[in-house]
């Protein structure tokens, strides 16, 4: 099973209509709507470079009735990039153990990380494992995107309960993927370092252009985006036009943050999939929008 995919069915296996459940916004879609889909009360908890979502997490939970059955976070985080240390995860744990909450944390790019950066996991945590779990995917560390693969670990009942949703609606994968992903995790590591260095040359490139050419944003420490302020000037506009602006006038696509939720509306995010030739590229057409 892919990690989203595995996701959004234990929150079916796990959420019945009704429970609420607090997800980021702005987030990848799959946090949201695996609540929505579950029929579940899905409530916002906003994350960014200028939040403390930890703090917005106690005022949510304090104005909140009844009382939240799940958390999904992942960190580093899809789109806005944030990224927490050990401390942060055992503040959720010893939170999310007093109020009796499940924990799902998202730890795709747990690989795609810069200058040094060492990502925690949410299960080095102590009392982890009593609270939630943790999904890892090949898809990002091995560029194994498209098929599908990746595993949850942690708590008994939620992997339990993720196994028996499986058993009725897929079973197994094609077997070379999965001689495949056997290869990789037992093989040397050196190739995820090449493709990791490879999306560092690639963030260099995109930051220092837009920085020269008056776009100034901080260099993300993980993840294969980039969450980048809309200049102000043009803030007003709101992402999707933004975005359609420079689709029309630049010649560059990119995400509007409206559609990772609506605080997300001041950004876009640039995905690093161009080598840097076509990064340098794109910034000269950014250059002659701006």
């Amino acid at each position: 099973m892919g990690a989203k995919e595995g996701l959004a069915h234990l929150v079916l296996a796990t959420i019945s209509p009704g429970d609420v459940v607090f997800a980021p916004n702005p987030t990848y879609p799959i946090h949201p709507y695996s609540v929505i889909i579950a029929g579940g009360d899905l409530r916002s908890i906003p994350i960014g470079p200028d939040r403390d979502f930890f703090e917005d997490l106690l005022a949510a939970t304090k104005q909140t009735w009844p009382t939240p059955k799940m958390l999904i976070i992942s960190y580093p985080h899809n789109p806005t990039t944030a990224v927490v240390n050990g401390k942060f995860f055992e503040k959720i744990v010893e939170f999310c153990r007093e109020h009796k909450m499940m924990v799902i944390h998202d730890f795709a790019y747990a690989d795609v990380v810069f200058d040094g950066y060492e990502p925690p996991s949410f299960l080095q945590t102590p009392g982890a494992k009593d609270v939630g779990v943790e999904f890892y995917s090949l898809s990002k560390s091995y560029s194994m995107a498209g098929w599908r693969v990746g595993f949850c670990l942690g708590n008994k009942k939620m992997v339990a309960a993720l196994r028996k949703i499986k058993s009725y609606l897929d079973y197994g994968m094609f077997q070379p993927i999965q001689i495949a992903s056997i290869i990789a995790l037992n093989g040397s590591y050196e190739c995820v370092k090449e493709i990791t260095e490879i999306y560092r040359k690639r963030r260099d490139t995109l930051c220092d252009g837009l920085s020269r050419v008056g776009w100034h944003i901080e260099k993300p420490k993980g993840t294969m985006f980039v969450w980048a302020k809309i200049p102000e000037q043009y803030r007003k506009m709101g992402s999707v036009e933004f975005s359609k602006m420079l689709i029309r006038q630049a010649k560059v696509a990119v995400s509007p943050g409206m559609g990772f939720g609506e605080y997300g509306d001041d950004y876009v995010r640039f995905a690093l999939v161009e080598n840097p030739h076509r990064t340098r590229q794109a910034i000269k057409g950014i250059k002659s929008v701006l």
